[in-house]
């Protein structure tokens, strides 16, 4: 009998090790490991960059910026497909729109007309970025916000093709405080290079709330948009009210590009309260960095850089241990989320979002 309980205890044992050990990512499995980054801008036809993310079992979606600039706008599109093309199944393209001719009759019909083109290409997302809300003027010289009767139509047409907005819609919240009370470095270094896009030094623009209003009566517009909120849906400074935005639009998941360092501040203030977001929304968020690779020759350098994020990222998702990040000045506790919640984050909540894309894909 002794000998029997011996037995079923060891066996007892070695399973529960072995459960464990399955039930949480280490550092070492992270290029074992499929992941797409959601969040990527690669802007040259060189296909060295995705190659060697490859070995890392990276994949990206591949995001054009609008900028008013159409020739630079047509180079953007253009390198973006060559990249698919290049990288079947590794790499898929979210498109933009040109703002050129807004008062124009015929620019709604324009637009839509140039987003047909792009889906034809392979596009398989629409990106509008903070330049609406923050920049854009009409002929009148009034800012045009996000929920502008003349987008309406536009994205009428996104929401009865059930193709998905991504909006970065307004800036983190530290852009509308003084440089030295941000809470990560990251935003303090942005908005001193840009001071044109740091809110705090342009008290007639619109507030930060007046940015979360707009981005939010167009959702309400289009209550059936598959939207992809950038950046945490520019609210990275409170997973409380992240959280309430998810459940009021459950047509939206959020990204991470760009943020992590607002969420580790948290995390460093209470990591079990941002630690309990990520598990429960576990399929509403979807991992990107806002990387990206702008010119040839820049493959390796910024493959390198990237790396290093990427791994630290990892780390702080996938595992407890302890790290210092160059946007903090304290070491950043890691989540140590479950394998479940890292394969959503990483990879299955944007195939279910995306569900014919990379398709190359093994899982």
């Amino acid at each position: 009998m002794k000998t029997l309980l011996t037995t079923f205890w060891t066996v007892f044992v070695c399973a529960w090790a072995m459960n464990a050990q399955e039930t949480y990512y280490s550092v070492e499995d992270y290029d074992q490991v499929e992941k797409i980054d959601s969040h990527f801008h690669i802007r040259t036809v060189e296909p060295k960059f995705v190659e060697l993310a490859a070995q890392d079992r990276f994949k990206f979606l591949n995001v054009v910026v609008h900028t008013a600039d159409s020739t630079e706008l047509k180079q953007k599109h253009q390198a973006s497909f060559a990249q698919k093309a290049a990288h079947p199944g590794h790499v898929e393209v979210a498109s933009a729109f040109p703002l050129e001719g807004w008062d124009d009759v015929d620019w709604i019909e324009k637009t839509i007309q140039y987003l047909e083109a792009t889906f034809r290409n392979g596009a398989v997302a629409v990106k509008v970025w903070k330049d609406i809300g923050m920049e854009f003027r009409n002929k009148d010289g009034k800012l045009v916000m996000i929920d502008d009767p003349q987008f309406d139509p536009v994205f009428d047409y996104l929401e009865q093709k059930g193709i998905r907005l991504m909006g970065h819609l307004g800036e983190p919240k530290n852009c509308w405080l003084p440089l030295d009370e941000m809470t990560v470095k990251n935003d303090r270094n942005y908005f001193r290079r840009n001071p044109k896009y740091h809110m705090y030094l342009h008290p007639e623009m619109p507030s930060y709330e007046d940015q979360i209003a707009a981005r939010n009566r167009m959702l309400d517009k289009h209550p059936n948009l598959p939207f992809i909120g950038a950046h945490f849906g520019s609210l990275e400074w409170s997973v409380e009210e992240l959280g309430k935005f998810l459940d009021k639009y459950p047509n939206a998941v959020v990204d991470t590009a760009a943020r992590m360092g607002q969420i580790q501040y948290q995390s460093n203030q209470d990591l079990q309260r941002v630690r309990n977001f990520f598990i429960k929304y576990q399929d509403r968020i979807v991992y990107g960095t806002d990387g990206g690779v702008t010119a040839p020759g820049q493959a390796k350098a910024a493959y390198y850089q990237m790396q290093q994020r990427w791994i630290s990222d990892w780390a702080y998702l996938c595992t407890d241990e302890e790290q210092s990040v160059a946007v903090l000045d304290l070491p950043v506790k890691g989540l140590k989320l479950t394998r479940t919640v890292i394969d959503k984050i990483y990879r299955k909540n944007i195939k279910r979002v995306f569900p014919n894309s990379w398709q190359a894909s093994t899982k």
